[in-house]
């Protein structure tokens, strides 16, 4: 058959803009990075024109003979990765892990500690507007007040308070090491299952430079685009004990058919991320990480927690400007050329609409291969922008300012 003539089709002209702007902007979002050539040819590969519900050598179709493979040795390697009993490489998203998690060990109603959202914690660990909130009772904990640090005390006392079939770790916007092992023990000690969200840090974890929570816990979920650095989509990791009622709910509970367009870009990313090179990459992205949180605190930023240990800050804009708010920070960031998330700080008495903070990552510009001059070059151009953050002008230099850095660091060629 003739093939339409979609050359002039106004999406691909879209699609070189967002390349434009990933060169030549900052990308400082922590949940986002930049996959690899080879990550994205898989993604856009012929895999997506192929159903293969179920598993491999069980399909509710015929003709999948290659995806079986592709989906299996996606599996293979990423339980090689984490030293894992069994993966699953089907969720759609970090989301649909969680949630497929949680359809495997729980029934309507039950009781799951989680950790609260305005201090740090993710929609799908019971927040009341999110699924999870709505079909299960999630308790809450957080942060200490004194150093913005996860209080495992709390931890245990409401656990026994409350005694819940599930206990979740892991977080959105946490800029310390959580450490795996005191949640297995207070688990334990109630009788609780217990479940780590990875989705930010499951490529630190990959490159040794988290802790795994991989042998302390019953499941493990995770994103496969942020620091692990593959194609958007999600995963689980599971104890052999768990596996069927993992799979059962991924497929038929959860989703239909998988992408397996995308599971082949895991695959690819997974085998990345079992390299030398990506354990080092790891490694600068926490040094990064470390090195711009120094350059935005000599710039007279409050990082909440103090810093960080892993590849994201968190800035407390309150004591740097009373009357900026995330929002208006983001905002002006945006218009000179730096790209990053407003976000709540612990009980922080702004709307998550508004905010009275910003999140910021390094996974994109370790990728690009920025060090701690470039950290400190970025920090220096966060500081003057919001210093001056009513001044257009400033802006405007700063923008040029950044495109200059990023000429330097370029990811992607224009399509052609």
């Amino acid at each position: 058959m003739m093939w339409p003539d979609s050359s002039n089709d106004p999406v691909f002209e879209m699609i070189s803009r967002e390349v434009e702007r990933q060169n030549n902007t900052i990308q400082l979002i922590a949940s986002e990075n930049f996959a690899s050539p080879a990550v994205l040819r898989a993604s856009g590969s012929v895999l997506t024109n192929k159903y293969s519900e179920g598993y491999p050598g069980r399909r509710y179709y015929g003709g999948n003979m290659v995806i079986d493979e592709v989906e299996s040795i996606a599996q293979q390697r990423l339980k090689e990765l984490f030293g894992a009993d069994h993966a699953n490489v089907q969720p759609h998203s970090g989301a649909n892990a969680n949630l497929a998690a949680y359809l495997a060990v729980l029934e309507a109603g039950d009781t799951v500690l989680g950790m609260s959202l305005d201090h740090g914690g993710h929609l799908t660990h019971g927040s009341p507007v999110n699924i999870s909130g709505r079909n299960y009772n999630f308790v809450a904990y957080g942060v200490t007040a004194s150093d913005e640090r996860i209080d495992y005390n709390q931890v245990r006392d409401l656990a026994l308070e409350h005694r819940p079939k599930l206990i979740v770790a892991g977080a959105t916007t946490y800029s310390r090491t959580i450490d795996p092992a005191p949640f297995r023990a207070i688990a334990d000690e109630v009788g609780a299952l217990y479940m780590f969200d990875a989705a930010h840090i499951a490529g630190l974890i990959a490159g040794g430079a988290h802790p795994s929570p991989v042998p302390h816990a019953d499941i493990v979920t995770f994103t496969t685009h942020k620091t692990l650095r593959g194609p958007r989509g999600g995963a689980i990791l599971c104890t052999a004990e768990l596996a069927s009622a993992i799979d059962k709910a991924i497929f038929p509970g959860l989703q239909g058919g998988p992408l397996e367009h995308a599971i082949a870009a895991k695959a690819v990313a997974f085998a990345e991320a079992a390299t030398p090179e990506f354990a080092d990459y790891a490694k600068k992205i926490v040094q990064n990480s470390a090195d711009l949180g120094k350059g935005l605190a000599e710039a007279g930023f409050r990082l909440v927690s103090g810093g960080s240990d892993n590849h994201l800050l968190l800035l407390d804009l309150r004591s740097f400007d009373t009357e900026l708010t995330g929002k208006q920070a983001q905002e002006v960031l945006d218009s000179a050329g730096i790209t990053l998330n407003k976000n709540t700080v612990p009980d922080d008495e702004r709307s998550p609409f508004v905010t009275s903070g910003l999140r910021i990552g390094t996974p994109a510009t370790t990728t690009q291969g920025m060090g701690p001059a470039e950290m400190g070059k970025i920090a220096d151009l966060i500081g003057r922008t919001l210093r001056q953050h009513k001044d257009e002008g400033v802006a405007h230099e700063v923008r040029a300012e950044v495109a200059k850095l990023c000429g330097r660091f370029r990811p992607y060629e224009l399509p052609s």
